[in-house]
């Protein structure tokens, strides 16, 4: 087993910033982030980014790495984050990966090795002509067909993707998700798996309450800023928050159904991340729900870590 790793997830808006940050001033963490959307410059509302003066001296990685035009995938993810392990465990500081995207997480703390798959270099060129005649909505349109879990996973837009999945399903006669579930992948390092939850009506009163509160700190301006520099079409613009604000900036929704819908798809996206993480990763589960209990749920959480990791915590 390898280096030493700490990572915490659990659904958006159940309190992981807070918590990361008491966990990293304890055992000399240092954060790398986990989120797929706060890698963009210029996202800083809508993916509820942490603020420099929450950090609390505490280092982070990860974040607006990239320009909101382009495409980011689970494979550069995992090659930005495992040097970056390597990194800090050689600081003498203890890597902590936090977020929600559970894909990206699980991608590095197993043994998934994107390139092993099979490949056909006159096949993928044959795609990359089609793409260029009659565009990559036409291979995603065919990798829907073949793959639909694959196809709601890639953007569209991201053609280098589409073609790669199409690619192994011509050369396995399997799509990537089975492909993928054949292989039986280790963990790569000495891991504590800690899932934050919390009763499922107060997550969702949690969530609504943090849409008021990105608006009111001015989320339509943010999207608008992208809006008007005329960025669409792309990844980063699929993330929630943004996608229904380009939507009502276009003319197809009012405010209100906007707002509601920001709110509905949130509340979505929640449950979608907690059954990903019960059903993908060995984790271990702390309920956040009494809010006035968070010291103690710290000391419990790091008494878990220190024995897992069998670390000198300051506890």
């Amino acid at each position: 087993m390898g280096e030493k790793l700490v990572v915490i997830i659990g659904p958006t808006a159940v309190g992981k910033t807070k918590m990361s940050i008491e966990l990293a001033k304890r055992l000399n963490g240092e954060i790398i982030s986990g989120d797929s959307m706060q890698i963009y410059k210029g996202m800083d509302i809508g993916t509820a980014k942490i603020k420099p003066e929450e950090m609390e001296g505490i280092p982070h990685h990860l974040l607006d790495i990239k320009e909101p035009d382009e495409s980011f995938s689970v494979a550069e993810f995992q090659q930005l984050v495992r040097p970056l392990i390597r990194e800090i465990t050689r600081r003498g500081n203890l890597p902590m990966i936090v977020g929600g995207t559970g894909l990206y997480i699980q991608s590095v703390i197993y043994d998934y090795r994107f390139s092993d798959a099979p490949s056909n270099e006159t096949y993928r060129r044959h795609l990359e002509c089609i793409a260029e005649e009659k565009g990559g909505m036409t291979l995603h349109e065919r990798l829907k067909k073949i793959d639909p879990q694959s196809a709601e996973r890639i953007h569209p837009h991201n053609v280098r993707r589409v073609i790669r999945a199409l690619e192994v399903y011509h050369c396995t006669g399997k799509t990537m998700t089975e492909w993928q579930k054949t292989q039986t992948p280790e963990l790569l390092y000495d891991v504590a798996l800690v899932g934050l939850t919390m009763e499922r009506e107060q997550l969702y009163r949690r969530i609504d309450e943090r849409v008021d509160q990105m608006i009111a700190e001015g989320l339509l301006q943010e999207v608008k800023s992208l809006y008007e520099q005329g960025i669409r079409d792309c990844q980063s613009i699929q993330a929630i928050g943004y996608k229904e604000f380009y939507a009502y900036l276009d003319g197809h929704m009012s405010w209100e159904e906007a707002v509601e819908q920001l709110k509905r798809n949130s509340r979505r996206y929640a449950k979608r991340q907690l059954t990903w993480f019960r059903n993908k990763m060995p984790v271990q589960w702390f309920d956040m729900t009494d809010l006035s209990a968070f010291a103690e749920k710290t000391e419990e959480i790091l008494r878990y870590i220190a024995g897992k990791l069998r670390l000198e915590a300051n506890i």
